[in-house]
This record gives C-alpha cells, structure tokens and sequence, in this order.
C-alpha cells in the first residue's frame, strides 16, 4: 500500500464527521465518569510527569508482539510461553484501554475522530486475542493462532493510528514544549495596569505569559495550558491556583507546578520584578 494511500485513508477518516455521533456519547460518558480528580490524575500519568497510556501500551504490545515472534518461529516447547503471553497482553489491555480512554475524552474534532477508529481497531484485536486464549485453552491450536494473526493484524492498524495521534497531530504532547520565553528581563506592562487581583495576558519574545497579581505578589506563568492548549486567563483562579476551563488541570502561580491533572508537566513560570514603573519578566532557570 502506497503511503499517500496511507495518509488519504487517514484524512477521509478525520474527515468523517460521521463519527461524531459515536465520538461524542463517549465522550460524554467518560467526562461525567471519569472527573477531575485522583482518579483522572491516575490515568493520565499525572502522578509521573508524562501520559501513562504510552507505557501501558508497551505491555500489551511487547506481550502480544512475542508470542507472535513464539507462534511463528518456535515449537511445542514454546506452546505454553505464547499461550501465557497472550494472556499477558489481554490483562494489561483493561488499564490500557482505560488510560486511552481518558486521554482520548479531552480530544476534540479530527483528533477525537481518528481516535474513535484507532479504539475500535484495538477493542477488536483485544477480541481475537481474548478469543485466542480461550481456543488456545480449550486445545484447538489451529483456531487461537488464526484469532492471534488477526489480532496482530488490528492490532497493527490501531498502532499506526495510535502513532500519527501522537506525531502528527500532537495529541498529549505539551503545547509549550519548544516555547521557553525570554533569557533576560523584558518589560511587559506598566506597573499601575497590575492592580491587587488583577490578571492580565502579556507577550514576551515567543510566549503568552498570564500576570497576576496576588495580594501585591505579581506571578507569571505560561498562559497557554500544557495540556491542551486551553486559556489559563479564563480559568478559575482560587487558593494561589489557577484551573484550567477546558479540561480542569490546577496549576499553582507561584512556580506553575500541576495540583491536579489531566495535565502531567508544570507551566513554565517566570521570575518577575518591577523596574522604574514597569513589570519585566524572564524565564526562570
């Protein structure tokens, strides 16, 4: 297959706002399941500074993917290692599935489409090898390792779907990696335009930076949210924090440090100082 196929099949894909009539019941489902909270900081890697569901997919992959390379090249000897494998592969899926889930809740148009496709390629190779196992079980070889190729073969497809979400479109990677802000003191706003409680978005070199100024302490932080993009400026601002509208990651102003996920790296803060009426900014090292 030509990979210009390849990338068309994609595009009609992301395309197809056909899906967005399956996309968006789940979408609803898992929001109003799977909240702000521990349990959406869990998922989403929060507690390790970087998605979860990559690693986990590792597992079930690196499982699957050997017993394969067993079933191929290997004989009797090696019947039984495959067979656990796929079991392997089939019980790691459950918190795969459940970690993708809840990335793929915070998405959005093309990307939340595409991933719609790469679930059901997935759900259905966790089928095959589910069934694999079964047949496998039940001694009839023949069957578990036709229902094992398939699943690699879904398997294949949900992984290059998986792979251009994540490197092509983005998905999860942190919207002020390559934005680090100004190395020296740039002055951003006249002082009086700051007053107590007030917040306001400036620009220094390549960054939005959200100012705000708490009880006579001016903090700065990275305005565009790490996480999705969302706009800090119109988020929740409460206990030295602010919270993200979009998706509710909670970011703390004085050092953009994450209280709360979705979002798993910190806000690039910024050191402030008041020079001759005015406020300058620069990045923290």
């Amino acid at each position: 297959m030509a990979p210009q196929l390849v990338e068309d099949l994609v595009d009609r894909i992301t395309k197809a706002e056909g899906l967005d009539k399956v996309a968006e019941p789940l979408s609803g489902a898992a929001s109003a399941v799977i909240q702000p909270g521990p349990v959406k900081d869990a998922l989403s890697g929060t507690w390790m500074g970087h998605p979860l569901h990559p690693l986990l997919t590792d597992v079930t992959i690196g499982a699957w993917t050997s017993a394969f390379v067993l079933d191929v090249f290997g004989n009797e000897s090696t019947d039984g290692a495959a067979d656990t494998l796929i079991g392997v592969g089939v019980a790691s899926a459950l918190p795969t599935v459940l970690s993708g889930y809840s990335d793929w809740s915070d998405l959005f148009g093309a990307p939340k489409r595409l991933g719609v496709v790469h679930a059901l390629s997935n759900a259905g190779a966790i089928a095959c090898y589910g069934l694999s196992w079964m047949a496998r079980r039940k001694g009839d070889r023949s069957r578990g390792l036709a229902l094992s190729f398939l699943g690699a073969t879904l398997a294949t497809v949900g992984g290059y779907l998986g792979g251009h979400l994540s490197y092509r479109q983005g998905v999860n990677v942190d919207r002020n990696a390559w934005h680090e802000g100004p190395e020296d003191w740039v002055a951003v706003l006249d002082a009086p335009d700051l007053g107590t409680g007030d917040r306001r978005v400036v620009r220094a070199e390549d960054m939005d930076i959200l100012l705000v100024n708490e009880g006579g302490t001016i903090h700065a932080i990275a305005e565009v949210c790490g996480h999705a993009g969302g706009p800090l400026h119109d988020g929740t601002f409460e206990g030295g924090c602010v919270t993200c509208p979009w998706h509710g990651s909670t970011f703390r102003l004085s050092d953009g440090a994450v209280v709360h996920g979705p979002a798993t790296g910190p806000q690039p803060a910024f050191d402030v100082r008041v020079d001759d009426g005015k406020i300058l900014v620069r990045a923290r090292s």
